[in-house]
C-alpha cells in the first residue's frame, strides 16, 4: 500500500468512526440513549420522558439511527426505537464513567442537585449479590412499568414511584428493602428509600442501577414480549 493509500484509508476509516462521536455530541441524544438502555419505547414516549416537542425528538433518533446506534421495529400501528445491542450500552456507560472521572463539573452537578443523596446509604451491585444470596432482602425495582417489563433484575419487585406510598402494604417490614432505579442520574431510587424510611422500613438505594447490574452479569428477567 502506497503512502497515499494508506493516508486515504485512515481518513476515510476515522471519518466513519467520527461519526459516532457527532451523533454523541447532544444532551439530548445522551439522555434517548439512556432511556432505550431501559428497553424499546416510541417516539412519543420518548419525547414525553425527555421533555421535548416529538419532532425534534424525532430529529435526534433520526441521527442515533444514521449512526447505527438505534434501530426501529413496527409493533401494531406505532414504530418502536431500540438500542442496536448491548455494546451502545457499554459506550455510554463508558462515557459516563469519564465525564465524571474528568469533568468537575458533572460532579458538581451532582451535588448541586441530588442534595439529600449524601444521606441515603447505599449498597453496590456485589453488596447486592451478597444480600440476595441470603435471601433476607427485597429488591425494589421503581422505574416505570414498561422498563420493568423490558428487563429488571431477577427477582425484583415492581412498584414504580408514584406508586409507592399508597402499596406499602406490599412490602414485608421484615426484610431490608433495596430500591433501583435507571442509573446514578436517576432519582426514583433516592425518593422511593426517602418515603420507606419515612414509614419505618430499613431500606437503601442501589448505588448504579439496572443498566450497571445487567452488564456486570447480574441475573436478570423480563415480561415484555419482543
Amino acid at each position: 500500500m502506497t503512502a497515499e493509500r494508506k493516508g486515504g484509508f485512515k481518513d476515510s476509516l476515522f471519518d466513519e468512526l467520527a461519526r459516532i462521536g457527532k451523533a454523541l455530541s447532544s444532551g439530548r441524544r445522551l439522555e434517548l440513549i439512556e432511556l432505550l438502555a431501559q428497553g424499546p419505547r416510541t417516539v412519543e414516549d420518548l419525547a414525553k420522558e425527555t421533555r421535548q416537542p416529538v419532532a425534534n425528538a424525532s430529529q435526534h433518533l433520526q441521527v442515533l439511527r444514521q449512526a447505527r446506534l438505534v434501530e426501529t421495529a413496527r409493533n401494531g400501528n406505532h414504530i418502536r426505537y431500540r438500542l442496536a445491542d448491548d455494546l451502545v450500552v457499554r459506550l455510554w456507560l463508558a462515557l459516563r464513567a469519564v465525564g465524571e472521572t474528568r469533568l468537575a463539573e458533572v460532579d458538581q452537578l451532582l451535588k448541586l442537585y441530588l442534595t439529600n443523596r449524601a444521606d441515603l446509604e447505599a449498597i453496590t451491585v456485589d453488596g447486592l449479590r451478597e444480600r440476595m444470596a441470603g435471601g433476607n432482602v427485597v429488591v425494589l425495582d421503581v422505574r416505570p412499568a414498561v422498563e420493568f417489563a423490558a428487563g429488571h433484575i431477577a427477582g425484583a419487585r415492581s412498584i414504580p414511584s408514584e406508586e409507592l406510598q399508597r402499596r406499602l402494604k406490599e412490602i414485608p417490614k421484615s426484610k431490608t428493602i433495596v430500591a433501583y432505579c435507571r442509573g446514578p442520574y436517576c432519582v426514583y431510587a433516592d425518593e422511593a428509600v426517602e418515603v420507606l424510611k419515612s414509614n419505618g422500613y430499613r431500606a437503601l438505594r442501589l448505588e448504579a442501577g439496572w443498566l450497571d447490574w445487567k452488564m456486570s452479569g447480574g441475573a436478570v428477567a423480563a415480561t415484555a414480549g419482543p
